[in-house]
C-alpha cells in the first residue's frame, strides 16, 4: 500500500522541493521508499509500502518512451491475466508490479476500458505528456481515499488531506457548513471536506485535467436487478465467488494475515483464507470481549492467534494521534480498537484481510427491518407487505402517529418509504429516530455562523432518487454504501491501517461480490429468520453453526464507562472549557451536557464523544498545527523497528 500526492501549477518553479514536503506528510503510508516526477506543469509524488515486486515496483513507473508516468495507491487483484493480455498486444513491461498494468491498460483501452476490466482497490494518477493531461481515478466503492482542490487554475490531488497543507498556496480554512452534519452523523457526510475548497473525489469515477479544467466521468455504480437463482443456488454462488475472491486477495510477496472478531463476516473470510496468523482485540473492560470467541475458532482451525487488550488510559492518551491520521474528525468509537488491532498486526504481517462491506452488501443491519425478535409480529408484518404499496404507506403514516407498542417500529420501517425516515447508522432505536444530534439539537449548541438547515435524511435525498424504483431494503443498502460505508467505515479502515503502514484488504468490497450481492432477492437477505441470511447460510458450509448465527457487535467501545470515570471526565471537561471552543459552540450548553452525562446515566455519551472528537481534531489542525506536525509526522515505532532490522524494504 502506498500514498500519492500531486499538483498542477505551471507558476511554481521549484516543484521538487514542494512535492518533497507534501510527500513527507504521508511517509507513514509508504515507509519503504519514495519517488517523484516533475515537469514545467505538474509534480507527482509517491510513498511506497512494498507488497508486490518488492525490489522492482518503485514508482513513478513510465511507459516505453517515458511520455507517460503513473503513481498508484492500491491493489489490482486480477492484474496477472491483464498483464498477459497487454504483453500479447505488444506492450513491454519493466516490472512485475500491478501498477504497470494500469499504465499500459490506459494506453491500450483508455480510462473507461481499463476501469471496466480491473478488480481491486485503487486511487491512481497518470500524467500523459503527449496531450498534457492529468488523469485520475478512484475505485468502485472508495476504499482508497482521493482528495482534490481545484482553485484558481491549480489542482491539488492526493491520498491524504494533510499533504495539501504543505502546498505554499493552500489556505487552511475550516468549512463551517460541515460541522453540523458531522454532529448529526459522527462523520462528515458532505462532498466538501472540513477544509474549505477541498473535496473527496467520488468513488466509481475518473477525471481528466487539462489547461486548468477538470472533467469528471462515472464508470461504475451499484445496480439492483434481481436474479432468478433459487435460495440453494444463491448460497452456493456466494461460496464459490467469495472463495475465488479471497484466493485473489491472498496474492502478495509478503505475509498475509486476517482480522478476526466473533462475528460471521470476519470468521467466514478468515476460514476461506486459512492464514497462519490471525489478530483480535478486546478491552480491559470485560463487558466488551470479542477475542475469546475469536480464539475459540482459531483453536478449532489451528491458526496462530494474537490478541491484545485496549487500555483505557493509553487509548485516551493516543486518541489525538488517531484523529490526526483521520484527516477529518470521526467520532466512530471503533477507531480506537482498530488502532490497536492494526498496531498488533503490523508486528507480524504487512497485509491483513478484514470484513468491511458485508453488512451493506448482504443486508446485515437491523435497521433494514429487523426491529423485533417476536416471530408473530414478523409474520404479521410480512402479511401486511403483501398489500399494495399505497396502502402500506398510508398504514405507515398511521403507525407513526400511534402511541408506542411492541412491534410498532418493526412494522413502521417495513411499510414506510425509507426516503421519509431513514437516517442510516446515526439512528438510536426508538420510534422518533433521533440521530446522534437531531438537526434542532445540533443547531442549539452551535454558534449562529455554524447553524444551517441540513438534516441527515435531507442529505440522502439525491441518492434516494437514484434508487426510488427498487425495494425498501435495497434503497437503504444503497444509502449506507454511499454514505456510512464511503465516508466513515472505509475512511477509518484506510487511515488507521495506513497510520501503521499496514495494508488492509476487504474482499466483500470486490466488484464481483457486490454485483452478486446486489442481484440477490431481498427475501433471501432479510427475512423473519435473520439479517444477512443468505450469507450466514453460505458460511455454514465452512463454519460451525454457532459462528454463522452470531449477531453483529462491530467493535463496541466502552465510552459510556470512560466518560463516567473521574479522570477522563476531567480530561474532556478541560478541553470543553478551552477559550477557542466558544467560537464554535455554546460553551455553557456543552459543558452542562457533559456534566449531566457524568452525573446521570451516560445516555448523552454519543453526543459528548462527537463534540470531544471534533475539538480534539480542531485543536490539532487549527489551534496548534505546528506542534501537531512535530509530534505526529512519523512512522509508528513497530514499523521503524522493522526498517531498522532490515525486515521492511
Amino acid at each position: 500500500m502506498c500514498g500519492i500526492v500531486a499538483f498542477y501549477d505551471p507558476k511554481i518553479n521549484d516543484k521538487q522541493a514542494v512535492i518533497g514536503k507534501m510527500m513527507a506528510t504521508i511517509k507513514h503510508r509508504g515507509p519503504s521508499s519514495d519517488g517523484y516526477y516533475t515537469n514545467d506543469e505538474v509534480a507527482l509524488g509517491f510513498r511506497r509500502l512494498s507488497i508486490i515486486d518488492l525490489r522492482g515496483g518503485s514508482q513513478p513507473i513510465y511507459n516505453e518512451d517515458k511520455t507517460r508516468a503513473i503513481i498508484f495507491n492500491g491493489e489490482i487483484y486480477n492484474f496477472k491475466p491483464l498483464r498477459k493480455e497487454l504483453i500479447e498486444a505488444g506492450h513491454t513491461f519493466t516490472t512485475k508490479a500491478d501498477t504497470e498494468v494500469l499504465l499500459h491498460g490506459y494506453e491500450e483501452w483508455g480510462m473507461d476500458g481499463l476501469l471496466k476490466r480491473v478488480r481491486g482497490m485503487f486511487a491512481f494518477l497518470i500524467w500523459d505528456d503527449n496531450n498534457k493531461t492529468l488523469y485520475g481515478a478512484r475505485d468502485f466503492f472508495g476504499i482508497k481515499p482521493l482528495y482534490y482542490s481545484d482553485i484558481d487554475g491549480h489542482l491539488l490531488v492526493g491520498s491524504e488531506l494533510k499533504s495539501f497543507l504543505e502546498y505554499p498556496k493552500f489556505k487552511r480554512e475550516l468549512n463551517v457548513e460541515a460541522v453540523k452534519p458531522y454532529l448529526m452523523n459522527q462523520y462528515n457526510d458532505l462532498d466538501e471536506t472540513f477544509f474549505k475548497g477541498v473535496y473527496r473525489f467520488p468513488a466509481g469515477h475518473w477525471f481528466e485535467y487539462k489547461d486548468g479544467e477538470m472533467q469528471t466521468h462515472q464508470y461504475w455504480d451499484a445496480e439492483y436487478q434481481e436474479n432468478n437463482l433459487s435460495f440453494e443456488a444463491t448460497v452456493q454462488k456466494i461460496n464459490e465467488d467469495l472463495k475465488e475472491t479471497v484466493d485473489l486477495y491472498r496474492n502478495a510477496d509478503v505475509k498475509v494475515g486476517a482480522f478476526l472478531s466473533e462475528g460471521v463476516d470476519s470468521s467466514f473470510l478468515t476460514t476461506l483464507l486459512d492464514p497462519d496468523d490471525v489478530f483480535s482485540i478486546s478491552f480491559d473492560d470485560s463487558t466488551y470481549d470479542e477475542a475469546s470467541k475469536a480464539k475459540a475458532l482459531s483453536d478449532i482451525k489451528g491458526w496462530h492467534f494474537f490478541s491484545d487488550k485496549v487500555d483505557a488510559d493509553e487509548a485516551m492518551h493516543d486518541f489525538a494521534e488517531m484523529q490526526y491520521h483521520m484527516d477529518e474528525p470521526d467520532a466512530n468509537p471503533s477507531i480506537i480498537p482498530l488502532w490497536y488491532l492494526c498496531k498488533l498486526a503490523r508486528k507480524h504481517v504487512t497485509v491483513a484481510l478484514s470484513g468491511e462491506g458485508a453488512d451493506e452488501l448482504f443486508a446485515g443491519y437491523v435497521n433494514y427491518g429487523m426491529h423485533t425478535h417476536n416471530d408473530v409480529i414478523k409474520v404479521f408484518t410480512s402479511e401486511l407487505q403483501k398489500l399494495p404499496q399505497n396502502k402500506q404507506w398510508k398504514l405507515a403514516k398511521k403507525l407513526k402517529k400511534m402511541p408506542n407498542f411492541p412491534g410498532r417500529v418493526h412494522m413502521y420501517t417495513n411499510l414506510a418509504k425509507p426516503s421519509e425516515f431513514y437516517v442510516g447508522q446515526s439512528v438510536i432505536y426508538d420510534m422518533n429516530y433521533p440521530t446522534i444530534f437531531t438537526s434542532k439539537d445540533a443547531n442549539s449548541i452551535l454558534q449562529p455562523s455554524y447553524r444551517n438547515k441540513l438534516t441527515v435524511n435531507g442529505i440522502y435525498q439525491k441518492d434516494f432518487k437514484k434508487v426510488e424504483n427498487v425495494d425498501r431494503v435495497k434503497q437503504m443498502q444503497y444509502i449506507d454504501l454511499h454514505h456510512f460505508m464511503l465516508n466513515d467505515i472505509e475512511q477509518k479502515a484506510d487511515k488507521i491501517s495506513m497510520a501503521h503502514s499496514l495494508e488492509l484488504r476487504v474482499p466483500y468490497l470486490d466488484k464481483k461480490i457486490a454485483e452478486l450481492a446486489n442481484s440477490i432477492p431481498t427475501k433471501y437477505l432479510v427475512n423473519r429468520h435473520d439479517t444477512k441470511y443468505a450469507l450466514r447460510k453460505a458460511s455454514e458450509k465452512v463454519l460451525p453453526e454457532e459462528w454463522a448465527k452470531r449477531p453483529k457487535l462491530g467493535f463496541p467501545t466502552p465510552i459510556k464507562q470512560w466518560l463516567q470515570e473521574p479522570r477522563f471526565y476531567k480530561q474532556v471537561r478541560e478541553l470543553f472549557s478551552a477559550e477557542f471552543v466558544n467560537d464554535i459552540f455554546d460553551q455553557k450548553k456543552i459543558i452542562k451536557l457533559l456534566d449531566d452525562n457524568y452525573n446521570g446515566d451516560g445516555s448523552h455519551r454519543r453526543q459528548i464523544w462527537a463534540i470531544y472528537t471534533f475539538l480534539v481534531w480542531y485543536k490539532l489542525f487549527f489551534v496548534d498545527y505546528e506542534n501537531t506536525v512535530k509530534k505526529y509526522q512519523h512512522v509508528q515505532p513497530e514499523v521503524a523497528n522493522l526498517i531498522a532490522q532490515g525486515k521492511l524494504l
